[in-house]
């Protein structure tokens, strides 16, 4: 379908043009105007998206030649696992320029040039079909982020900045040899056409570690977690609102778009130890939290247990499984997204992200409290919330594996409660200190907030087209995987006769 316009081109290039235009205003305030109307613009932009109807294929594809001597394309597309994460990109951005209207007062034109960069970096990452152009997009998020900590973060913003920095490029350093290896292996930096090549096991498994590592420390699953807490405590609040709902989720797609697609006998072979590191990474991430006096430092504990549930939904190759892995994706960045707006928004007020200096808001902010205890009862999945939807996918699908899987996830779920009540509690009816002084939520604090809680009962209550929409491309995935995968158990301590003998087995396309 034609729409006069190139859509995913333009919602790439627009942000970086409109972040240019920046450097030619003088006032704080009209930067901020600025910017918001420009966030306002990328979203009508992405109309096209919001009223096209998905199939199972790559829609909206652009594809031109980049450097043909060296087999690069300019190649974008989308489906129904980037089309969620794409949508997401576009509306945190004129949430992160809201709630930091006021919360950033210098350099204020760079920080938000730094926003629409990382807007378009993102989107980039998402709907890139070529090996170079998606690592290009996702180096060049890097760069907004690292500064984002760095300059506008907390008084251990360079520690905080530098552990993020060489974290992500240690991944960022495998993932380009995994790539190079494709191309010397494949012929081609094509996604779409390496989805149709078998690899040998052999390949598959390097290729596959080298992926996995990658991925693993953007998500990031545990043990390589260290980096997520200290760049989300440093990071101003629009940096972790884009850090939670948007770049950890580069990880999981990263294992959705290359690792089960491209290696998928190494992906079975590897399942059990990513189900594993998932589970770990649920127990480990909810009992941190549970602990923690540091309101921001909680829920940054959390995403790490939240996180585990999309990685486990992701390896339990079933359909309720992946469903369930997307969904939580989406919400994790809109329920986590507004609880660090909200953490920014008290912050301000009470200059300290301690619960103990946070406490009987009830009484003096009962509509920030009233948000706060939505948000905090879709946190740990409570019906009637998106964060219920997503949760009881992956729970049913683990259950669908196998009843001990299900179990192991089970104590999870209750310290997502556990910790979420403890510090929402407190925060509300713990003694005051000099909360008497505060005001409530002014105009702007309402229109940022308002517009995730929509989508917490939306998703919440009526998610059937959110099924529509990620249905046909999660059942493609789940199928060419049954189909292409030599062994048929998730759970495999060895590769079977199969696998092995296709060890040798050299690159050959798949007869569709």
């Amino acid at each position: 379908m034609d729409f006069g316009y190139p859509v995913l081109t333009s919602l790439i290039v627009f942000p970086l043009l409109a972040a240019a235009g920046l450097f030619l205003i003088k006032s704080p305030q009209v930067a901020r105007a600025y910017t918001m109307g420009a966030s306002i613009l990328e979203l009508i932009l992405g109309l096209p998206l919001l009223f096209f109807k998905f199939n199972s294929d790559f829609q909206f594809v652009e594809k031109a030649r980049w450097v043909p001597q060296w087999g690069l394309e300019y190649h974008l597309a989308v489906d129904g696992i980037s089309y969620l994460m794409v949508m997401l990109t576009l509306a945190i951005l004129p949430l992160c320029v809201m709630c930091s209207w006021t919360y950033i007062s210098k350099r204020v034109k760079e920080f938000h040039f730094c926003l629409l960069f990382m807007t378009s970096a993102c989107v980039g990452v998402f709907v890139a079909m070529d090996l170079v152009l998606f690592y290009v997009f996702w180096e060049a998020m890097l760069i907004p982020m690292y500064l984002l900590i760095a300059v506008w973060g907390g008084d251990q913003r360079r520690y905080a900045s530098l552990k993020f920095f060489l974290f992500t490029l240690a991944g960022s350093t495998l993932l380009l040899a995994a790539i190079v290896a494709f191309r010397i292996t494949g012929g081609t930096f094509s996604i779409p056409e390496l989805m149709q090549m078998n690899f040998s096991f052999r390949f598959q498994y390097w290729a596959f570690l080298a992926m996995a590592l990658a991925f693993a420390i953007k998500v990031p699953m545990f043990p390589f977690h260290t980096w997520l807490p200290a760049a989300h405590v440093q990071a101003p609040s629009a940096g972790s609102v884009i850090l939670a709902a948007v770049l950890l989720k580069m990880g999981t797609y990263g294992f959705l778009r290359f690792c089960l697609p491209l290696t998928p006998d190494a992906s079975v072979y590897f399942a059990p130890l990513m189900i594993a590191v998932s589970i770990a990474s649920i127990l480990y991430g909810g009992a941190i939290a549970l602990g923690q006096e540091d309101i921001k430092k909680l829920v940054a504990y959390s995403s790490v247990g939240h996180m585990g549930f999309v990685t486990l939904g992701i390896f339990l190759f079933n359909l309720r499984g992946i469903e369930g892995a997307l969904f939580q994706m989406l919400n994790h960045g809109v329920i986590t997204g507004a609880l660090f707006m909200m953490i920014g928004a008290v912050y301000e007020r009470s200059h300290s992200r301690a619960i103990s200096d946070n406490m009987g808001l009830g009484k003096y902010l009962p509509a920030f409290m009233g948000f706060w205890g939505l948000f905090a009862l879709a946190s740990f999945g409570f019906p009637g919330t998106n964060g219920f939807v997503g949760e009881m996918l992956v729970f049913t699908g683990a259950f669908q594996k196998s009843y001990v899987i299900g179990a192991l996830i089970v104590p999870g779920a209750l310290l997502g409660a556990a910790y979420m009540f403890r510090v929402s509690l407190k925060m509300a009816w713990g003694q005051p200190c000099t909360a008497k002084t505060w005001r409530d939520l002014n105009t702007r604090e309402w229109t940022y907030l308002l517009i995730p809680a929509v989508f917490v009962f939306y998703i919440g209550l009526a998610p059937k087209l959110f099924f529509n929409i990620i249905d046909p491309s999660v059942e493609k995935l789940v199928n060419d995987l049954k189909t292409r995968t030599s062994t048929t158990q998730v759970v495999a301590a060895q590769p079977t006769p199969a696998v092995v003998a296709a060890v040798e087995t050299p690159v050959e396309p798949v007869n569709n």
